[in-house]
């Protein structure tokens, strides 16, 4: 089964159960999936060079960049005048970026989210700065990624049912706003405003609704209504218990649309993608491989290893 969703394509060439396997394809070369996504938040994956994120060890076929990091430091006109995002970084295959969404909600008491999007301090100079779904489509058409993120509002794992729906109500708005945003970006219908043209791109929208099954679902439903080029499930490991997100992957991850990407935002332990990839999922992105390593700890087989230990 192909589906053209251009700028991409996606292909299921085998399935087990939930699991399968397939390939994403992209103007910069195919993705296979389930696919492990390291993430690159100013740009660079931590510790690694990109010779060795290319090489056959490796062999990493797409990476994340954080929009709200990158339109902070550097800015969006430093990475313009470079040509995009992949020309500043010298990375030449697929890129994901965010939508900025989780990164603000994460600034807590820095922030204050409004209907027209969020009004926040910035992390680097306390500058008052202010993220909207179009302004975020907008940078996000400007870094010139293969793969966007509709924006969204991250609701805790223990919130209530009523903070849960507010939160959901609020994504889904904020979903369509991205869409349309998207749409004229596409359509290039902004260029005759100076901005930088805008790269065909996908689009990805985002299923909300913390652990409520039943809202997890209605998120669903509607934000597919809105047609994108892919789905994610948010909102997870944010500190509910594992099991709890693991029921949420097994309900959602299968009611997904089958014939588009589906990605698991945020979780990326080993035991995690082997869960997940059973219930449905594809893509994945964890920026825990990367802390963990630069700190001497190793995952195997047997678990957990840090290097620093005086044995080795």
């Amino acid at each position: 089964m192909t589906v053209e969703t251009a700028p991409l394509s996606f292909n299921i060439s085998a399935r087990e159960d939930e699991a399968r396997a397939g390939l994403i394809t992209t103007r910069r070369g195919p993705i296979e999936t389930p696919v492990f996504m390291p993430v690159g938040t100013a740009g660079t994956v931590k510790g690694i060079r990109f010779e060795e994120l290319e090489s056959p060890d490796l062999d990493a076929q797409i990476i994340l960049g954080n929009t709200y990091h990158l339109w902070l430091r550097p800015g969006i006109e430093v990475i313009k005048a470079a040509g995009g995002l992949h020309k500043f970084i010298g990375w030449n295959r697929a890129m994901l970026t965010d939508s900025g969404g989780f990164q603000v909600w994460s600034l807590g008491k820095l922030r204050k989210i409004t209907e027209q999007g969020t009004e926040f301090r910035s992390h680097i100079d306390g500058a008052l700065c202010f993220l909207s779904p179009e302004i975020s489509m907008e940078v996000q058409a400007a870094l010139g990624t293969e793969i966007a993120m509709a924006f969204d509002e991250c609701a805790p794992g223990a919130a209530t049912v009523d903070e849960a729906r507010q939160s959901m109500e609020l994504t889904l708005r904020w979903a369509k706003r991205s869409k349309e945003a998207f749409d004229r970006l596409q359509a290039g219908s902004l260029r005759s405003a100076g901005r930088m043209p805008a790269l065909p791109q996908a689009l990805f929208g985002i299923v909300q609704g913390a652990s409520h099954l039943d809202l997890r679902r209605e998120s669903l439903e509607r934000t597919v209504e809105l047609n994108f080029d892919g789905y994610a499930i948010g909102g997870l490991s944010v500190g509910e218990e594992k099991p709890v997100m693991l029921e949420v992957i097994e309900d959602i991850a299968p009611r997904m649309p089958a014939h588009k990407p589906r990605y698991l935002m945020g979780v990326g332990t080993p035991q995690d993608l082997i869960e997940a990839v059973a219930r449905g999922v594809d893509m994945f992105d964890c920026v825990l491989p990367t802390r963990n390593g630069r700190t001497g700890q190793a995952f195997t087989s047997r678990g957990k290893l840090n290097i620093k230990n005086a044995r080795f």
